[in-house]
């Protein structure tokens, strides 16, 4: 399904942490909601050689081994009004997304989106 973005948006992450399934990692602290983000079940995570952190679905993580159920990217789009994105998968409040003219691939928060019909 495609998407129009609604509102621009720009990463705040541009070093992003990536992993690969079955790598173990550090299990940080769960996101805490405030009066302008609320992103249940993305917690907060370190790669176990300290080389990069960053917010990860709960989902995709092992909570007694801290072992990665799947391949991973933090990669977030940086988009203006009007780009057209295509859906990959819809995951705790965000969008991973491929931008239709770039190709390039990346997360999205939700209600920066709106689905063509």
């Amino acid at each position: 399904m495609d998407y129009v973005v609604i509102e621009e948006y720009e990463t705040k992450y541009p070093n992003p942490i990536t992993l690969i399934i079955g790598e173990k990692v550090i299990i940080g602290k769960a996101h805490e909601a405030t009066e302008n983000e609320n992103w249940e079940n993305w917690v907060y995570c370190t790669k176990t050689d300290h080389s990069n952190a960053g917010w990860v679905p709960k989902q995709i993580i092992n909570y007694e081994t801290g072992l990665i159920l799947r391949n991973y990217s933090a990669n977030e789009l940086t988009v203006e009004k009007g780009v057209l994105v295509e859906r990959i998968e819809e995951l705790n409040g965000w969008l991973l997304s491929k931008n239709k003219s770039t190709g390039e691939i990346g997360w999205l928060p939700i209600e920066n989106i709106m689905p063509l019909y």
